[in-house]
């Protein structure tokens, strides 16, 4: 890397900084965090995709656009990622940077009026930025149960939040929780967890990306 190159993209970097905390002082409810997500636990959250499978993505709540780049970079061709993004600031963005990315402004926990003519679509995974902790349970479960009717049976929602525990608790729908990371690289430090829906145990190797930890209801 040239010294040029690695100057652009720390200017680069820090622009990316700026804009996303800007964005949490406009909305702090619907961006959650004072920093964009690593790059690190952009590509970690993207590890779940399977790119063979032809389907497209859906990406909710990217901000400044780091997993929408890791998302990419796994293999998915860009018009077969589909980005929903809250903030009108955050949209204008990512469409100048990702230009053949379908990027759609609306509210994630409103997919079929969000997605509009896409709303049918069938999704190989679901990557999800958005800020579940500030939402009541019930929202976050009900969230959770609409996005996985988008997904075949055992295809992955993952979802990242900065509490310690599972944002959408295990043992309340028609859904299986699984830990997918912690990501200590990350600012504040990152938990990653995985839903699912009518797979048993013993099949989540056979999927790219699963963990092999599983966690349980509590009673």
């Amino acid at each position: 890397m040239t010294v040029g190159s690695g100057l652009r993209q720390i200017a680069g970097k820090f622009d990316d900084e700026l804009r996303f905390f800007k964005g949490w002082l406009d909305k702090p409810k619907a961006v959650g965090a004072i920093m964009p997500t690593s790059s690190i636990t952009a590509r970690r959250m993207a590890s779940v995709i399977d790119p063979s499978s032809g389907l497209p993505v859906l990406e909710l709540g990217p901000g400044t656009g780091v997993i929408t780049r890791a998302i990419l970079e796994r293999g998915i061709p860009p018009e077969n990622l589909y980005t929903v993004e809250y903030s009108e600031d955050f949209v204008d963005f990512l469409k100048m940077e990702f230009p053949d990315v379908n990027v759609i402004q609306g509210d994630a926990f409103d997919l079929d009026k969000t997605l509009g003519a896409f709303r049918d679509l069938k999704f190989d995974a679901v990557v999800s930025g958005v800020p579940l902790l500030n939402f009541p349970v019930a929202r976050r479960i009900a969230y959770i149960e609409g996005i996985l009717d988008r997904l075949p049976e055992g295809r992955p929602i993952v979802q990242l939040t900065y509490g310690p525990l599972s944002p959408v608790p295990p043992g309340r729908g028609n859904y299986v929780v699984s830990h997918l990371d912690f990501v200590l690289r990350n600012v504040p430090p990152t938990q990653l967890w995985v839903y699912r829906r009518g797979v048993a145990p013993a099949r989540h190797r056979k999927f790219p990306g699963f963990p092999h930890r599983r966690v349980k209801a509590r009673n």
